[in-house]
């Protein structure tokens, strides 16, 4: 019997990445999809044969139960949340309902269903936010600085609570920034790299951001899943700083971006004042000494490589689109 893997967010960037690496370990694969009018397959597309396609709704536990009840998993990755920090600010609520919240519903279908099923949390670097030490391990107290990164720390603590309280196999990856062609547009780096693109082809002349001084932990989304993947391999439970131990401004991510194709950054990046978050994260940057000592994980990607081949990407898929 092949081992048999849920993924919520499966149509992520991270998601995606995931259920191919899944599938080439011989792994049955079920993508929970909620059932709305804008589900974008765009990222499984190719592999959409390959993966069963399963309705739930983390706002809806009795769809979670149901879930779990008919594909019985012996691994559940959630990777589903309201995921954009900007957006948190303007749907607080939402952001906690589905962020937060959401991990409760799912970890107590778990615990019903079958508390013998390894559960893996999508933690993330928001939730150091104002940071109290450099660089942030597993130990480092928690300020974060956004609703998203409030909701991140309730899942990350009431994932820490049911493996305590109920015995359950759930880990927690505290994931660092980590980036691919893959990323949604809303997003920094990628806002950065398709802006490069348009204005390589004559579309577009300038690039509106917010804080270029700005300090992230960027890694590539690829290499990433598999330290997901190795967490719930482990005999033992635990949670896990997941990053490249090296930090990078917005600016210097702009400054490799246009370089890239030949262009200086200054020539086209405006300041707009729009795109400060009312409050601010400044550094961050992680230390995987844990994930290299009990996992055998460390990032093969460099930041350098993860900006050319982000860059390429959108270069290749602007090509095609003005064909």
């Amino acid at each position: 019997m092949p081992k048999r893997a849920l993924i919520t967010g499966i149509t992520g960037q991270d998601g995606s990445y995931l259920a191919e690496f899944l599938l080439e370990q011989g792994y049955e694969v079920i993508g929970m999809i909620r059932r709305s009018s804008t589900v974008n397959f765009e990222r499984i597309n190719h592999i959409q044969n390959d993966i069963i396609l399963a309705p739930g709704d983390l706002m809806d536990e009795v769809s979670l139960i149901g879930v779990l009840r008919e594909h019985r998993p012996s691994e559940v990755y959630n990777l589903a949340a309201q995921s954009f920090v900007q957006t948190s600010f303007s749907q607080p609520v939402l952001t906690g309902e589905v962020t937060g919240l959401g991990v409760t519903r799912l970890l107590d279908a778990i615990r019903l269903v079958d508390p013998a099923i390894r559960f893996y949390q999508a933690s993330s670097s928001e939730m150091f936010g104002k940071v109290v030490e450099v660089p942030q391990r597993e130990t480092t107290p928690l300020y974060p600085r956004s609703p998203y990164g409030v909701a991140k720390v309730y899942g990350h603590w009431i994932t820490v609570n049911y493996r305590e309280s109920y015995g359950l196999f759930a880990c927690s990856g505290m994931l660092f920034n980590h980036e691919s062609p893959r990323r949604g547009l809303e997003f920094v780096t990628r806002k950065i790299t398709h802006a490069v693109a348009q204005i390589k082809h004559g579309l577009s002349n300038e690039l509106r951001l917010g804080n270029l001084d700005a300090q992230r932990d960027w890694g590539f989304a690829k290499d990433y899943v598999k330290a997901q993947w190795l967490m719930l391999q482990q005999d033992q439970p635990d949670d896990y700083v997941i990053a490249t131990g090296q930090t990078h401004t917005v600016r210097r991510f702009c400054e490799l971006a246009f370089g890239h194709v030949g262009l200086n950054y200054q020539d086209y990046v405006v300041v707009d004042e729009r795109f400060y978050r009312p409050a601010e994260v400044d550094l961050l940057v992680g230390d995987p000494a844990k994930a290299k000592a009990k996992l055998g994980w460390e990032p093969e990607t460099s930041f350098e490589q993860l900006v050319a081949m982000m860059v390429d990407a959108d270069m290749a898929l602007l090509k095609q689109q003005m064909r």
